[in-house]
């Protein structure tokens, strides 16, 4: 026998002795129904609620109704290409998406993948979509803020870190714009955004994401997207995507502010999907679970006590009311769900006084416990003063004679409400707010015209900035109205009044 022949024979009786058998079993089942974004399959008697499908064609779906003989569920993407007949296949794994750093900066879809042609998000870690939130012992009361840089908001809504603020109205009232605003004043506040935009237009998330460039907020931002033409599928998976995303940053000990623009059409997809998957219709044709599908996803915003990281995710939740409707079946629901809410009206929004805030109507409910102590003292005699500035409105507007006191209050309460309108994308530092509030509230301002108290509030900001800065910088960082500032703050507001009139 030569050399090579027996080496073949010792290699050949290796691979004999190392051979081992391995087998591997895999549930297969076949698609019995396809059609409108939803599969129902038989075969799969193991599947696992919330588990993931693989279809032949490698499309991915998300296992819902979990019945007798079949399985229900929804299509994660474009549906085309799933046919009755088709197998589909178990993949034992719980619907997760990429969570990191990497997403910063970054326009995704509900799956994690990237919308923005800038390459694909590389990132080693997943999170799962659902996750139960955080128990009682792990929370801590809501103690620091939330500065959105709207006056109206920051003095008499105040949102704390960890809180959950409704933001409801009517289309077209400001409620996108004031969440915008939001992110744009957390620039230097070491906080994490995302921007959930479900069933929203593609353009109108175009133009977010340009003025979140240009404000340089994209630094620290996420957009998660699932536009108007995604499936109901994306749709309905997107906020519990951006929470995912969230709490990675939360057990990173860092506090996370997540919008959710809007809920009202998360639960029209939610509907569209219960409806296709047979599920039993209820009340505006919802199905009964509709109330979980919000608490599930709200109940995971949160502030972690110290001794487990701490942290926090604060989310603001966006309603579309019809006709100012609160007593509608989702409002209701979300209202009871949350924190406090921020109520747009749009009579406020037509006559100018934007943010469209309605006071009455608007409320927080843990906020106020996350205010700097200097606003806290000049905000509730504020408030105090425009409630009792809509009150008499009523009875002035009947041309009754007044007398020199309701006069000067009624004039105070029109300053007031000149101070808190705001525009766009201009946001307020928190010591400029305390110098505006206070300026009005102590009556510094009351030999200026209603007319010219904006451009009075304009021409101060800037004049504190330059020529009085050490004391913006005192009321920034002591964050409390003690004597000695409130001394150099009067002093530098007198000042301004000299120079505004020599001028």
């Amino acid at each position: 026998m030569s050399e090579s022949s027996s080496n073949i024979i010792g290699l050949l009786k290796k691979q004999l002795l190392d051979f081992k058998t391995q087998a591997s079993t895999e549930e297969v089942g076949t698609v019995i129904e396809a059609g409108d974004g939803v599969v129902r399959a038989t075969g799969l008697s193991n599947a696992k609620s919330a588990e993931l499908l693989e279809f032949q064609n490698g499309t991915l779906g998300w296992a819902l109704n979990l019945e007798e003989d079949t399985v229900g569920a929804v299509i994660l993407g474009e549906s085309e290409g799933i046919k009755e007949g088709d197998t589909v296949k178990s993949t034992g794994r719980i619907l997760s998406v990429p969570v990191g750093d990497q997403l910063i900066g970054r326009v995704v879809n509900a799956l994690g993948q990237a919308l923005d042609g800038k390459g694909a998000i590389q990132s080693d870690k997943y999170y799962p979509v659902e996750k139960i939130a955080p128990g009682v012992m792990f929370r801590k009361s809501v103690d620091r803020p939330v500065q959105t840089g709207l006056r109206a908001i920051d003095a008499m809504i105040p949102i704390g870190r960890g809180q959950r603020e409704l933001i409801i109205g009517d289309r077209q009232t400001g409620k996108t714009a004031i969440a915008v605003d939001a992110i744009i004043n957390q620039k230097g506040e070491d906080m994490i955004c995302i921007y959930v935009a479900i069933g929203q237009k593609e353009s109108k998330i175009a133009k977010i994401v340009t003025e979140l460039e240009k404000h340089g907020s994209m630094d620290y931002t996420i957009i998660v997207m699932a536009g108007a033409s995604h499936p109901a599928s994306l749709q309905f998976l997107a906020p519990y995507s951006g929470c995912a995303m969230a709490e990675y940053f939360l057990d990173k000990g860092k506090d996370v502010l997540i919008v959710y623009d809007d809920l009202s059409k998360h639960a029209n997809s939610y509907r569209q999907i219960s409806l296709l998957l047979k599920r039993p219709p209820g009340r505006e044709a919802f199905p009964g679970d509709i109330f979980y599908l919000h608490s599930r996803l709200l109940e995971r915003a949160c502030c972690i006590d110290k001794q487990f990281g701490g942290g926090s995710i604060t989310a603001l939740p966006v309603i579309e009311t019809q006709a100012g409707d609160l007593s509608a079946y989702i409002p209701t629901n979300v209202i009871s769900i949350t924190d406090g809410q921020i109520f747009l009206e749009a009579d406020l929004f037509y006559k100018g006084i934007r943010p469209a805030i309605n006071v009455g109507l608007s409320v927080s409910r843990v906020g106020s416990a996350a205010q700097i102590k200097a606003m806290k003292k000049i905000a509730g005699k504020m408030r105090l003063e425009l409630a009792q500035y809509r009150e008499l409105a009523v009875f002035a507007q009947f041309g009754s004679d007044l007398d020199a006191g309701t006069k000067k209050q009624l004039d105070r309460g029109a300053r007031l409400t000149e101070i808190l309108k705001q525009g766009q994308y201009v946001t307020t530092p928190v010591e400029m707010q305390v110098a505006i509030i206070y300026a009005v509230t102590t009556g510094l301002t009351d030999d200026v015209t209603v007319d010219e108290i904006q451009k009075f509030m304009e021409e101060m900001f800037k004049y504190l900035k330059t020529s009085h800065s050490k004391v913006m910088t005192e009321l920034k960082e002591k964050k409390e109205l003690i004597p000695e500032v409130e001394s150099a703050l009067k002093h530098a507001i007198e000042d301004f009044k000299i120079v505004n009139k020599k001028s």
